[in-house]
């Protein structure tokens, strides 16, 4: 047993503390597999617990992360052996199961992914809990019937790694996309990853009506609160809203309207305890729906030591599209 980098948050007097330090193996929690992270990622999520601007870890000491790729040391799982390239995601990691800020993790077997072959341990931090929980989004969309046919889709928080992503994989998939940003200024970057508009969030941040002019057949929304009330009213006859974030607040000031009067219908997705089955179809869907050059275009690497400060900047929508950590 020895030491190892690891990002820690500790309880303070007044909520939290988080430092680079090292990590005594031995303290490392219960787990069928032992993994060398090689890289992980910066979501929303990890930007509140490395702040401590929300009530996301809920076990001390913690380390911070919530997804990696790196390749398995030791395991007792039967489907797992030394060398394999795995991906985990979710699942409590950063949050009550030590996370992905560390040169090393102990997971469940059962929590893994294998890494598809297409793809490099970065590539997959680049997609990582963001572009899976876009991918599952658009699966959810296709599940309910949605097609290019259909009409546009809008993309709301288009800038960020949930909207950067979708926007890539459903201009891929052949759907007009409508990019919805805060900032006007990412509008070549958005064209870039296959957007044919861009809106600015203020047509979507004004008290929502009950119902207004139908505008999209469907839509993946990150923000949440008034932006997700204002979709689903300019949504049209049968259409769908995938939600999977809240960046803007949890709350939901909408009204029964567009469920009762246009048929319209909310899909809610969850990436943490996504079960694993659907894991597999989603990655797999993303090494063939997400052309690899847009990887390039989305993401910027960062070093370990960068990640306490680059979650304030996370938190202050001042990040576009994905930042994966580079661990060892």
């Amino acid at each position: 047993m020895g030491t190892f980098r690891a990002i820690r948050i500790d309880k303070a007097e007044k909520g939290t503390t988080a430092a680079l330090t090292q990590f005594d193996e031995a303290e490392l929690m219960e787990g069928d597999v032992t993994v060398r992270v090689e890289y992980s990622a910066l979501n929303y999520k990890d930007g509140l617990a490395v702040t401590g601007k929300a009530p996301v870890v809920r076990r001390f000491p913690m380390i911070a992360g919530i997804d990696f790729a790196g390749t398995v040391e030791q395991s007792s799982h039967p489907a797992w052996k030394a060398g394999d390239k795995v991906i985990c995601t979710g699942w409590g990691m950063g949050e009550t199961h030590l996370g992905a800020y560390a040169e090393k993790a102990r997971v469940k077997g059962d929590w893994l992914v294998s890494l598809p072959g297409t793809m490099s341990a970065r590539d997959a931090m680049a997609i990582g809990t963001a572009g899976l929980t876009a991918m599952l989004s658009v699966l959810a969309l296709e599940k309910y019937g949605l097609t290019p046919k259909d009409g546009p889709v809008v993309v709301t928080g288009a800038a960020g790694g949930v909207g950067s992503v979708a926007t890539a994989v459903l201009s891929k998939l052949g759907y007009h996309v409508i990019a919805s940003t805060g900032r006007m200024t990412e509008a070549d970057y958005l064209k870039g990853l296959g957007a044919a508009e861009v809106i600015d969030r203020a047509e979507l941040s004004g008290p929502a009506k009950p119902l207004a002019k139908e505008r999209w057949a469907g839509g993946v929304d990150s923000v949440g609160s008034t932006t997700l009330a204002n979709v689903l009213s300019m949504t049209k006859y049968r259409g769908a809203i995938a939600a999977c974030g809240l960046a803007a607040g949890m709350d939901l000031p909408s009204s029964v309207a567009p469920f009762i009067l246009r048929g319209v219908c909310l899909l809610g997705i969850d990436s943490v305890m996504c079960p694993i089955e659907l894991r597999k179809t989603a990655w797999n869907r993303l090494a063939s729906d997400l052309v690899p050059g847009k990887l390039t275009e989305i993401t910027h690497e960062i070093g370990l030591d960068e990640v306490i400060g680059a979650g304030a900047k996370i938190l202050a929508g001042q990040v576009r599209g994905r930042i994966v950590v580079k661990i060892l």
